[in-house]
C-alpha cells in the first residue's frame, strides 16, 4: 500500500489495520508530534477526514483502553507511524493498536519514513493525500483529489441533548461540534451538571434547557462554513458566562466580527508554548487544529488577545470587552496532556458563580 500526495510524492509502506475498500481513502495529511496519547488522538472527533501522521517513531506499545477514548469512534480517515508495537504492554490495556484499528475499520500504513513526510507538509502545506493500493497510480487517483472535504461538524455532533449528571447545581451546556469526552468530564468533576447538545442548536433550544453558563466546544473543519451558528453566538453571550475551545474559540471570534485563516500546516501536537499576556506566564498546551483568527480583525472587533503562541505569534486566547465570555485556542482539557492550563475550567466556574 501507499500514499500518494496532491503534488505527486508517492510514500511506500505496509498496509496495517483494516483494508482500503474501493481502492483509495481521501483525507487530509497532517502530522502530530505528541510522544504519547495516541489513543486520544485517534479518537479525537477534531480530526475527521483526516489521515494522521505520527512523528513519534513507535506507536502502540501500551495498547488500548476504551478509558481513553476521546469519542465514541474514530472519525480519522488513516494512521501512518514509522512503527507499530505488535506486543504491548499496560495494566490498563485491553487490545493491541492492530486490533484498534480493525475493530474500527481504519487503515493503517506502516515503514513510512515519517520525517520525508513531514517535512514536506512543513515546506508546502497542507495537502490532501489518498492512501491507495499498490497497483494504483497517481493519474487513477487524481479524480479524488477533485473531492472536498467539509461538513465534518454536522457528521460528528450528536444529534440530540445528552444529559450527563453531576447532581450540582449549575448547570452547563456545551454546543457540540465535536465535543472531546475529557471537556464533558471536566466540567462532571467540578460538580457542574451538563447538556450536550447539537452543534445547529438555536438560542431558544439552549435557554430552554435553563443553563448558568455555555461552553462551545472543538470541532473538526473550517469554521467559516459554520456561518448559520453565529447569530446564536451573538445572543449567547449577552446572556450567559460563555467559554470557547479550539473550534469553539473561532467561531466565537467569526461571531464577533473577527475573521479566521488556514494555517499552512496547523498547530498538532501536546509540546506548544503560549505565552499569557496579563500574567507574562508560559503554558505548555495540547493542540489540534489548521484555522486561526486573524491578528489584524481582532484589533477592530469587541474582543482583546489574551493569550499568544510563542511558535508563530498566532492568537492563542480572546476575552469579550464588555460580556462574560472568552476563548482558547487551545484544549485546556489537556488529554493526553500537559495539564498546565486546566485551571481554566475553574475560570469558567468562577463565572457562573458571579465571582
Amino acid at each position: 500500500m501507499k500514499l500518494i500526495l496532491e503534488n505527486g510524492d508517492v510514500y511506500h509502506g505496509e498496509s496495517y489495520g483494516a483494508s482500503v475498500e474501493q481502492g483509495a481513502i481521501l483525507g487530509e495529511v497532517v502530522f502530530n508530534t505528541a510522544m504519547s496519547g495516541y489513543q486520544e488522538v485517534f479518537t479525537d472527533p477534531s480530526y475527521c477526514d483526516q489521515i494522521i501522521t505520527m512523528t513519534y517513531p513507535l506507536i502502540g506499545n501500551y495498547g488500548v483502553s476504551i478509558e481513553d477514548y476521546e469519542g465514541l469512534a474514530p472519525s480519522c480517515k488513516a494512521i501512518i507511524a514509522k512503527e507499530f508495537c505488535e506486543i504491548p504492554n499496560h495494566w490498563k490495556g485491553k487490545k493491541s493498536i492492530k486490533d484498534f484499528f480493525v475493530k474500527h475499520n481504519i487503515p493503517a500504513l506502516v515503514g513510512v519514513d515519517t520525517r520525508k513526510l513531514v517535512k514536506t507538509i512543513r515546506s508546502q502545506g497542507s495537502l490532501k493525500g489518498v492512501l491507495a493500493a499498490d497497483d494504483l497510480s497517481f493519474e487513477d487517483c487524481a479524480p479524488h483529489f477533485k473531492n472536498s472535504l467539509s461538513g465534518q461538524v454536522s457528521r460528528v455532533s450528536t444529534k440530540g441533548p445528552i444529559h450527563y449528571s453531576s447532581k450540582g447545581e449549575k448547570r452547563v451546556v456545551v454546543i457540540d461540534y465535536g465535543c472531546k469526552k475529557s471537556i464533558i468530564s471536566s466540567l462532571l468533576q467540578r460538580q457542574c451538571d451538563v447538556i450536550l447538545m447539537p452543534w445547529n442548536s438555536s438560542f431558544t433550544d439552549v435557554q430552554e434547557q435553563e443553563p448558568d453558563g455555555i461552553v462551545l466546544s472543538n470541532g473538526p473543519g473550517d469554521p467559516s462554513e459554520l456561518e448559520s451558528v453565529l447569530p446564536t453566538i451573538r445572543e449567547l453571550q449577552e446572556v450567559y458566562p460563555l467559554f470557547g475551545i479550539c473550534m469553539g474559540h473561532q467561531v466565537f471570534a467569526l461571531a464577533n466580527n473577527c475573521k479566521t485563516h488556514k494555517l499552512k500546516f496547523g498547530h498538532r501536537g501536546s509540546n506548544h508554548p503560549v505565552k499569557d499576556i496579563e500574567s507574562g506566564k508560559v503554558f505548555i498546551t495540547s493542540q489540534n487544529h489548521g484555522y486561526s483568527v486573524d491578528l489584524e480583525t481582532v484589533e477592530s472587533s469587541d474582543l482583546s488577545i489574551s493569550q499568544t503562541s510563542l511558535n508563530d505569534q498566532s492568537v492563542e486566547g480572546l476575552k469579550h470587552k464588555y460580556f462574560n465570555a472568552f476563548s482558547v485556542q487551545y484544549h485546556p482539557e489537556a488529554n493526553p496532556g500537559p495539564s498546565d492550563t486546566n485551571f481554566l475550567f475553574d475560570k469558567f466556574i468562577s463565572m457562573l458563580e458571579g465571582e
